[in-house]
């Protein structure tokens, strides 16, 4: 995983994310987004390094922003950004109380919320109260709260934060992604009442122009 935006923020894959970064804010003009989940439908989608690169272009545009690593299965935010993994948010819900342990990243305006240690129980720490109460302190923290989940297929954990959050944005990737493993991921997350703001496709062939205008 890389951080494009960061190494070559001239590329066609950092404007493609601060595209992307428009159209969510575009769509959110009626209900803003202020809580974001970023999941996948199966593993290996490229969710992590979209939930990443998508916040340090809202951080590069002006916007407090804090990123939570909330795969609690799996936690690689930390390493993309070279941090620690604890303290994290899993001492946060465990500990009832105290300050976010919030840590500035290389990017101004951004923050991160990594992991913590990992728990036997990932699901009931997030469906815990004390995660809603969590959310709602990182809200009045940043302009945007940016929370990468585990993949859909594999673990509620997304469905069970998209139903505490604004909304949730599902990341496919190009010639991996079933379209059943999508269809079907789309219909838990719709069933559990979770607002789908939309999707972002990773891996998609690269357009000869765009090489070209941006050299």
């Amino acid at each position: 995983m890389t951080l494009v935006t960061i190494t070559d923020p001239r590329s066609p894959a950092s404007e493609a994310y601060r595209a992307l970064r428009t159209n969510l804010s575009f769509y959110s003009l009626d209900k803003p987004l202020r809580t974001l989940i970023v999941t996948s439908p199966a593993a290996g989608e490229g969710k992590s390094t979209t939930a990443a690169n998508l916040a340090v272009t809202m951080a590069q545009s002006g916007r407090r922003t804090i990123l939570v690593d909330c795969d609690l299965r799996r936690p690689t935010l930390h390493e993309l950004f070279g941090l620690p993994m604890s303290p994290g948010l899993t001492n946060v819900v465990m500990e009832e109380g105290g300050e976010l342990p919030l840590q500035q990243t290389a990017v101004d305006n951004l923050w991160l919320l990594s992991s913590g240690p990992k728990p036997p129980n990932p699901a009931d720490m997030l469906g815990a109260l004390r995660m809603e109460q969590i959310i709602a302190q990182l809200a009045e923290r940043a302009e945007m709260v940016l929370f990468d989940a585990p993949p859909v297929m594999a673990a509620s954990d997304a469905t069970i934060l998209g139903a505490k959050t604004d909304g949730v944005l599902l990341v496919v990737q190009a010639g991996k992604t079933r379209r059943d493993h999508s269809e079907r991921a789309r219909q838990v997350l719709e069933k559990a009442g979770v607002r789908i703001v939309g999707a972002a496709l990773t891996n998609a062939p690269k357009d000869g122009s765009m090489g070209e205008y941006y050299g």
